[in-house]
């Protein structure tokens, strides 16, 4: 039986090569937004390498956070949308360092772009740089610019390889995850269409939920009712 399935897996690579595990389907560069597999509620979030803005290297362990996270990734500061989004955050700020959250953001652009691109820098959110697309594959968002895409965004003076330092045209799919100090994903959201990004009240209640623990709910009503039965 082993020797079949090691036989049945290797000729399934040879006859398939595009089909891959699911982990690495999750991780792979997909070839339009709307590919891209985020990790879901439930599932524990992968430690991951990015770089801060004077370049150095932060190695995160979200099983190790002092503090719940609110992580989202963004495509860069040359976006509008993603300039107006970042403002539009400022609404949510207090509260949710209030609730005991810390609140990072993550671009594909390089250390010394992360604050400069920004129409408004005095943001008070922590930001990361992920040129190097670790943490933006490890969360299952990376997706690849077509070549008509990348011509075009450089007819509006967009260039993603200046932007970025790299060559790879690689951006996220705009998301934002709720990530437990226990390291496990609380709540997410992506969506492939870059104009359309997640709603501060949105977040916020998913935010007051987890400090609510309302998540547990139906697990606390069956706890309540077994003890019930057994008085």
């Amino acid at each position: 039986m082993t020797q079949f399935i090691v036989t049945f897996s290797l000729f399934f690579i040879a006859a398939f090569p595009g089909q891959l595990p699911a982990q690495d389907a999750r991780t792979a560069i997909h070839q339009k937004a709307e590919q891209v597999q985020p990790l879901l509620p439930g599932m524990k979030a992968p430690s991951f390498t990015v770089q801060d803005v004077e370049g150095n290297t932060v190695a995160i362990d979200p099983a190790s956070l002092e503090k719940p996270l609110v992580l989202t990734f963004y495509r860069g500061g040359w976006c509008p949308f993603c300039n107006m989004y970042l403002a539009e955050m400022r609404h949510a700020e207090k509260e949710l360092t209030g609730l005991g959250f810390d609140i990072w953001f993550i671009s594909i652009d390089k250390p010394e772009l992360l604050y400069a691109s920004l129409e408004q820098p005095d943001v008070a959110y922590t930001i990361y740089s992920d040129s190097s697309l670790d943490a933006t594959r490890a969360f299952g968002l990376a997706f690849r610019v077509d070549d008509s895409t990348y011509e075009r965004y450089i007819g509006y003076d967009i260039n993603l390889e200046e932007a970025s330092g790299e060559t790879h045209h690689v951006l996220p799919a705009p998301s934002t995850f709720i990530i437990g100090t226990d390291g496990i994903i609380n709540f997410q959201y992506t969506n492939p269409d870059y104009k359309v990004r997640l709603h501060p009240e949105v977040l916020l209640a998913a935010a007051r939920a987890y400090v609510n623990e309302a998540d547990q709910r139906l697990y606390r009503a069956w706890k309540a009712r077994m003890k019930t039965q057994q008085e």
